[in-house]
C-alpha cells in the first residue's frame, strides 16, 4: 500500500513527476532538488494522505 500511494513521493518513483521535472528544466524553470521535493511536498502533503488512507482502509 505504501509503495502504491507513496510512489509520488519522489521524482524517480513516479514517471509523470520525472517528466514534468525534465520539461521544466528544459524551459529553465527552477525545480526543487530531490531532497527539497521530499521535504517541501512529500512529507507535508503525501505522508498525512498516506496515514489517512491507511487508517480508513485498514481499521478493523
Amino acid at each position: 500500500m505504501g509503495a502504491v500511494l507513496f510512489g509520488a513521493a519522489t521524482y524517480i518513483g513516479n514517471s509523470p513527476n520525472f517528466m514534468i521535472k525534465a520539461i521544466a528544466e528544459q524551459h529553465k524553470v527552477h525545480t526543487p532538488s530531490f531532497v527539497g521535493f521530499v521535504i517541501k511536498f512529500s512529507v507535508p502533503i503525501l505522508l498525512p494522505v498516506l496515514l489517512l488512507v491507511c487508517w480508513l482502509t485498514l481499521r478493523g
